[in-house]
């Protein structure tokens, strides 16, 4: 797990969001993107998670940043995630895993003495050009749209 760095070359992706269109990076080159990896729709801290991105967007697009979540959630629960907090984000379908483990988030967890196999919150700041320019392992998911912000004018 977590076996990419800042400096990187973000790996390639292919996925749906919830309306069944297709994201892939190359989509996106040209512009920076915040690709964040979320265990689940609709508990408390990827709610919080989501909508402090939801409260910051204007400061996020002003930068000319894009957010993709990336959650293993079908598109419906997408969509009703999206509705129930007015999400001005696509939010990617990850069901089977696949761009979890290609970005190495996906792995065994700890939790009140349970170990299961599951996603670690996780976000990556990708410039331009396709570089990682920041990760962040472990969000303050109530203030997660500042600390993209602080991440990318780090790199300025």
């Amino acid at each position: 797990m977590h076996h990419l760095n800042v400096g990187d070359s973000a790996p390639a992706f292919s996925a749906l969001d919830q309306a069944g269109n297709t994201h892939t990076l190359e989509t996106h080159k040209g512009k920076k993107v915040v690709l964040y990896f979320y265990p689940k729709d609709n508990t408390p801290g990827c709610t919080n998670q989501a909508c402090s991105l939801r409260d910051g967007m204007a400061d996020l697009q002003a930068e000319g940043i894009v957010v993709l979540g990336v959650s293993i959630n079908h598109a419906a629960s997408h969509r009703k995630f999206i509705d129930k907090y007015e999400l001005p984000f696509d939010l990617l379908v990850d069901e089977d895993h696949a761009l979890q483990d290609l970005y190495g988030v996906w792995g065994l967890k700890k939790f009140r003495g349970r170990e299961y196999d599951g996603t670690h919150r996780t976000t990556f700041c990708i410039d331009e050009a396709g570089k990682i320019v920041a990760i962040i392992r472990k969000p303050k998911v109530k203030e997660h749209a500042a600390e993209v912000l602080a991440a990318f004018a780090g790199e300025r």
